[in-house]
């Protein structure tokens, strides 16, 4: 029997999906439905997303889904974990979000071992306003703002750093959308250190921006 094409917790009337033609979101956001699927959690996951383009993600899957304000979703997702310790809650950004507009929350949030799953798709660029340089921007990198290439030291090393003031049990770990065998194991390995042991996790996901 082959695999399926679409894991069972997509919702499907919402697609084709918003996102560029080639935008890495979609394998990423295919391969945690099938981690969805596997692991039997669709009917107590919420999926909280940020701004820019992880917001395009709300309507993706058929699970309950909520929306935050740029660089604040991880407040969110810790109220939604706290009101409902139950619930499995994902959180959802790009790196603009999660390490420029927002990196303080996810330092605390790391920090406190707070019980929730951050994605966090690194694409190094601000993609969604038109591909102004990010912290994440490579040495030498065109972006729209940086017309000449990235010049300030860097780039900035997000799992590093979050590993570095992390809960001892946290899990924090970094993927490629290049290896999806890799990709959706260490998105199963990030849940299931919510949903077993009541840790915090975060999974840096590099991918690209093929628009800017």
């Amino acid at each position: 029997m082959s695999a399926p094409k679409l894991p069972k917790c997509v919702k499907i009337s919402s697609k084709p999906s918003n996102f560029c033609p080639g935008c890495g979101h979609s394998i990423v956001l295919k391969n945690l439905g099938f981690v969805i699927d596997d692991l039997g959690i669709a009917d107590k996951a919420v999926f909280a997303t940020d701004i820019g383009c992880s917001l395009l993600s709300w309507d993706y899957f058929d699970i309950d889904t909520v929306q935050g304000h740029h660089g604040r979703v991880n407040p969110l997702a810790t109220g939604l974990k706290r009101g409902n310790p139950k619930s499995v809650v994902i959180s959802y950004m790009g790196d603009g979000g999660g390490y420029a507009i927002g990196l303080h929350h996810l330092i605390h949030v790391a920090k406190r071992n707070e019980p929730i799953t951050v994605i966090l798709v690194n694409n190094t660029v601000f993609a969604m306003t038109g591909g102004q340089s990010a912290p994440t921007t490579m040495i030498g990198e065109e972006t729209e703002t940086t017309p000449l290439g990235e010049f300030v030291e860097g780039p900035f090393f997000g799992p590093e750093l979050i590993a570095q003031v992390a809960h001892k049990d946290a899990y924090v770990a970094r993927a490629s959308v290049d290896n999806v065998v890799q990709l959706k194991n260490t998105i199963k390995a990030a849940i299931e250190n919510q949903t077993i042991h009541n840790n915090f996790s975060f999974i840096e996901i590099l991918s690209y921006c093929p628009t800017n």
